[in-house]
């Protein structure tokens, strides 16, 4: 357990975790990543809370809640966000949306996504109580960690090669271990009624970008693996920021 929380963690993050993932294989350690999510979330919410005490203003303090996010995972979601709303917003047929999203320049559909995704989970961090901030970015990340597992229940790896290909012996039970966890976190942290429809979200999120990827790449890549956790954060800090108003 503990070396799969670690390749999890060295997979999703730039902590360090020295030897402890060594070994592991990417593929049975799926279900760990809504724990990694929430620990995401949780830096997140302690550079909020903190700032906050210190009489920071919400906009702000939610902005640098985000920085806290994007510098512990090196920003690996919104990369994968970018390059698939580039190739799948801007590519013709299935092998350009693949070479455009192993292109690492950004285009006008990525930088898009990246401000709007940006915008709304400042937005919604902003718009909520501490406390209810804090239970928020845990929830969201384990959520947004848990989604991407449906592309990888529903779809095969697009490409021979990259880390979806990697993935692609990861054993059906271990995927659902995963999505079960998130939702345990989900409603660990929030009251049932905003639980069940951020798991809700989640799942809708994940569901339709694996449904998008099926049509126009045939399968799943690691950038839509980032783009579906990106957008089932966005989904969720936004429901629960509306349902604190």
């Amino acid at each position: 357990m503990i070396r799969d929380l670690a390749a999890a963690c060295a997979l999703l993050t730039r902590l360090p975790v020295g030897r402890l993932a060594e070994g592991a294989d990417p593929a049975h350690c799926v279900w760990a990543y809504p724990a990694i999510g929430a620990m995401i979330g949780a830096i997140g919410a302690a550079v909020y809370a903190a700032l906050r005490g210190l009489g920071l203003g919400a906009p702000l303090a939610s902005v640098w809640a985000l920085a806290a996010l994007l510098a512990a995972t090196g920003a690996l979601h919104e990369d994968g966000l970018a390059d698939a709303a580039d190739a799948l917003g801007g590519g013709g047929t299935k092998q350009q949306r693949l070479a455009i999203m192993r292109d690492s320049r950004i285009g006008t559909f990525g930088a898009l996504a990246l401000l709007i995704s940006s915008a709304l989970r400042i937005g919604a961090v902003a718009a909520l109580a501490p406390h209810a901030a804090a239970a928020a970015l845990v929830a969201s990340g384990a959520l947004g960690r848990a989604a991407m597992l449906l592309p990888l229940l529903l779809l095969g790896p697009a490409r021979a090669d990259g880390l979806g290909a990697a993935l692609r012996p990861a054993p059906r039970a271990t995927a659902w271990a995963g999505l079960a966890l998130g939702g345990a976190v989900a409603f660990a942290v929030l009251a049932p009624r905003a639980a069940t429809g951020a798991v809700l979200l989640a799942a809708l999120a994940g569901l339709g970008v694996a449904a998008a990827a099926r049509r126009l790449i045939g399968g799943y890549t690691g950038d839509v693996f980032g783009a579906t956790s990106v957008l089932a954060e966005c989904l969720v800090l936004g429901l629960l920021s509306a349902g604190s108003s």
